[in-house]
């Protein structure tokens, strides 16, 4: 599988086609997601809006390889997810998907730039350390370690961990659900500036609907399903949002 451009025409990055996720079977079987349509398109900023169980964790989960559809069909450009191996999967999310969740899952022994270099070992293609860190500007604090670092500087790290191999996709599952407000608008600034500046697609799970007012498209579920997709007048920046 090879990597795609980074910069497409309209086609899409991903194509989710008749998507379903069952959990369990028979009478104990839930139904997490029930027939999804998506196309994500290079350089889009999605927030997925939902309550919890409406299927928003499950369909960021495949669209980043951790999990596989119990039927229907998902492609990253041309290459069908949905019959990859185990193996291609891991190829997957090692080169074009980078990962940040509500918890940030530092190495507290390693230092900042430690913790971020150990993805360069297995990208194919990695910028330097420091470029990363420059972009979330945690450079200065780059041989501090995690447990002299604030919450909203540890998920920054997070974030330039998950940057440093250059990915295609950025997959963010609450990541400002441990922060306060201040903290957690700078969080969103830096992920909206590598979303500009590097052109990435960015897709992120919030239970805040005010982070909405970010994204190129808002996409809300409810029971599995795609309840509806808008589109914001304008794109927001953090420093105008309100919650």
């Amino acid at each position: 599988m090879d990597r795609a451009p980074a910069k497409i025409s309209d086609a899409p990055v991903l194509s989710l086609r008749s998507l379903c996720k069952t959990y369990g079977s028979g009478e104990a079987a839930v139904n997490a997601l029930r027939n999804v349509d998506l196309d994500v398109r290079s350089g889009e900023f999605i927030v997925l809006l939902g309550a919890s169980g409406s299927g928003k964790s499950t369909l960021l989960n495949i669209l980043g390889g951790l999990d596989r559809p119990t039927s229907g069909d998902v492609r990253f450009f041309d290459y069908c997810l949905t019959d990859a191996s185990d193996d291609e999967l891991t190829r997957y999310r090692r080169e074009h998907v980078g990962f940040v969740f509500q918890f940030y899952n530092l190495i507290p022994s390693l230092t900042v730039h430690e913790n971020v270099a150990l993805v360069t070992d297995i990208a194919s293609n990695p910028m330097p350390v420091d470029e990363a860190l420059q972009l979330v500007a945690l450079a200065p604090r780059r041989d501090h370690f995690p447990s002299q670092l604030s919450g909203g500087e540890r998920q920054r790290v997070a974030i330039a961990r998950a940057i440093v191999k250059r990915p295609q996709l950025l997959l963010c599952d609450e990541p400002t659900g441990a922060l306060d407000y201040v903290t957690g608008k700078l969080v969103l600034e830096v992920i909206a500036n590598i979303n500009r500046e590097l052109g990435t697609t960015a897709v992120i799970i919030t239970h805040n609907a005010a982070i909405a007012g970010m994204a190129d498209r808002v996409i809300r579920l409810s029971d599995g399903r795609i309840a509806s997709i808008e589109v914001p007048p304008r794109r927001l920046t953090p420093a105008e949002l309100s919650w």
